[in-house]
């Protein structure tokens, strides 16, 4: 882990892998510290730490979310020019097609055994549609290039700032489809801040979070990044979808745009409430769902 990264805090350390990855990989100390922001408060270390690491990211990156127990370490422990991982993260969205899951819950209710039981049809959307589900696309279901919608960087980012995160977008469908509704995902990244000693290594046990793929770098200066896109190697975050009530014809090129509000839940910090407005073909929309 190099002579210079020797204190760690793992915050949100479940089983303590990522503690004990750690200290294999050489950490003089590891402090392994629960989740939530009232034990991070609790626990009293008396030295500065080097390294802060977290598997802090939740389904859609925040929802349930460790981040604001990773800016609260950050704020009392982490020594100037210490390293954060992962440093920064960014979530994106865009608008997919997914006939295979639309026919599968809805369009099942028009033929059951031979039975048309299309009344079933109006509860179905509801059941399978009202709250955002979180499952496994592909490349091949999305229409367009992505839109980020918010970049967080782990170094500066205040709790403040996730109470609530709005983002206008506008897409360009590439191809003549159904438009089922919007999928998110995000990447992080593992990368040292600017004050942090160029040849200072990023630790290896950053290889061992997930178990997942990450995007090999060209050179060791470029920072190493975990992807829970739908072309990359899915991951236990998948994809989180919202599906709209019924679909909506998109020609090739033709415009979607809208405007996006997450915010924390006052019924429950935890759950994150969405607001989708988007509008196509001279039709406009409103989508709102908890995810709780």
């Amino acid at each position: 882990m190099g002579s210079c990264v020797q204190v760690v805090v793992d915050v949100g350390c479940g089983t303590g892998i990522l503690s004990i990855f750690c200290a294999q990989a050489g950490a003089k100390r590891v402090y392994a510290v629960d989740a939530s922001d009232i034990a991070v408060q609790d626990v009293e270390i008396d030295e500065e730490v080097d390294v802060i690491i977290s598997e802090w990211m939740g389904y859609m990156l925040l929802y349930e979310s460790m981040l604001g127990s990773v800016i609260t370490a950050r704020d009392r422990w982490l020594k100037r020019g210490g390293l954060i991982l992962p440093s920064n993260a960014t979530l994106y969205m865009a608008p997919v097609t997914h006939p295979d899951r639309y026919n599968e819950s809805i369009d099942f209710w028009r033929n059951v055994y031979g039975i048309d039981m299309s009344a079933m049809m109006p509860l179905a959307k509801q059941c399978a549609f009202e709250e955002p589900s979180v499952e496994t696309i592909t490349g091949e279901n999305v229409l367009t290039w992505p839109h980020g919608v918010k970049h967080v960087d782990c170094y500066t980012i205040q709790i403040h700032e996730l109470e609530s995160i709005a983002t206008a977008f506008k897409f360009k469908s590439m191809m003549r489809a159904p438009l089922h509704g919007f999928a998110f995902w995000f990447d992080v990244e593992f990368s040292g801040p600017a004050l942090y000693p160029a040849n200072n290594h990023i630790p290896s046990v950053v290889h061992q979070i997930d178990g997942c793929q990450k995007k090999k770098r060209a050179n060791p200066n470029e920072a190493l990044v975990l992807s829970t896109a739908p072309e990359d190697p899915p991951t236990h975050w998948q994809q989180t979808l919202i599906y709209f009530y019924d679909p909506i014809e998109v020609e090739q090129d033709q415009l979607i745009e809208g405007s996006l509000v997450l915010s924390q839940s006052k019924e429950n910090a935890r759950f994150m409430n969405i607001h989708l407005e988007y509008a196509s073909g001279g039709r406009s929309f409103v989508k709102e769902s908890v995810m709780r």
